[in-house]
């Protein structure tokens, strides 16, 4: 009803009237209502990949899913909210804070302990799709220059997912190890070999990777088949396994990675000047 009363001023045009305030505050109760109905109705929660592990934030925003709304609305939405909420006539007790993203992954569990020694493949297709190609179960290290390069490849063929630059180079760790495995979501499942359809024709792939500080941290990319198989592939197949369940594992990204070191990143830092450099996609 704020919305539309909010709206209508279009045509009132009270005295004092700002449409940019209006639109603004539009804006800001769209964004505290957006989410409202799964809230009121959360659907089954699902991982993006098959056998995927559960990260601490997910299992807390399954939990109370109002958690995300209430944490990122600020001082004005939970007083909205809590004022909406009191004229109901409702009584409700905020979420818990979120939990911060894992530095590290997760133990193994006793599952995927035994899936390393039995050499299952963690990677499934979704229901209905046909599995990737056994050369896609791989997962292969590569050094700094040869992750760089696939991140070049994926921006000049404008295959998404990112694109890599002057940025992530200088934030890597420059003899570092890194690690790469196609382990396409549900949603980039790439399609059929039989070409039936003009479907995604690269591999998601996750990759690790070793940033300035030694951290481990894990990102995405897209890769054309031909790319990751022509590259060599030197380790050992059950540590190969144990890489791909703590790539799965793994919790923070390159993107809180980058915001946790952007206070500190500098020439007397990193090496690397923000202001000479245009961002990364």
């Amino acid at each position: 009803m704020e919305i539309r009363h909010l709206a209508g001023n279009v045509q009132r045009r009270p005295e004092g009237w700002s449409p940019e305030d209006d639109l603004e505050r539009i804006r800001f109760l769209a964004d505290l209502c957006h989410n409202m109905p799964g809230i009121a109705r959360p659907p089954r929660w699902q991982p993006s990949r098959r056998g995927a592990p559960v990260s601490s934030h997910d299992r807390a925003m399954t939990e109370r899913p109002m958690g995300w709304v209430w944490h990122t609305s600020g001082r004005e939405g939970h007083a909205w909210m809590l004022r909406h909420i009191e004229h109901a006539g409702l009584r409700w007790t905020p979420p818990p804070p979120l939990p911060t993203f894992r530095k590290g992954a997760s133990h193994m569990t006793l599952r995927q302990r035994a899936g390393v020694l039995l050499g299952r493949w963690p990677v499934k297709p979704p229901a209905g799709r046909q599995p990737l190609p056994p050369e896609a179960h791989v997962l292969k290290p590569l050094d700094t220059d040869a992750v760089c390069a696939v991140y070049e490849e994926a921006g000049r063929l404008r295959l998404g997912l990112g694109k890599g630059g002057p940025r992530l180079r200088a934030h890597l760790a420059p003899d570092g190890v890194h690690y790469l495995v196609p382990d396409p979501a549900d949603y980039y499942w790439p399609s059929d070999p039989d070409g039936r359809d003009d479907g995604i024709r690269w591999w998601q792939c996750t990759v690790l990777l070793r940033m300035c500080d030694g951290e481990l941290v894990k990102g995405s990319v897209a890769v054309l088949p031909k790319t990751f198989t022509e590259l060599p592939s030197t380790l050992p197949r059950r540590k190969q396994l144990r890489l791909v369940h703590l790539a799965r594992a793994t919790e923070r990204d390159t993107y809180l990675w980058g915001r946790d070191h952007k206070p500190d990143c500098g020439p007397q830092t990193c090496g690397f000047d923000p202001e000479d450099a245009q961002p990364d996609a």
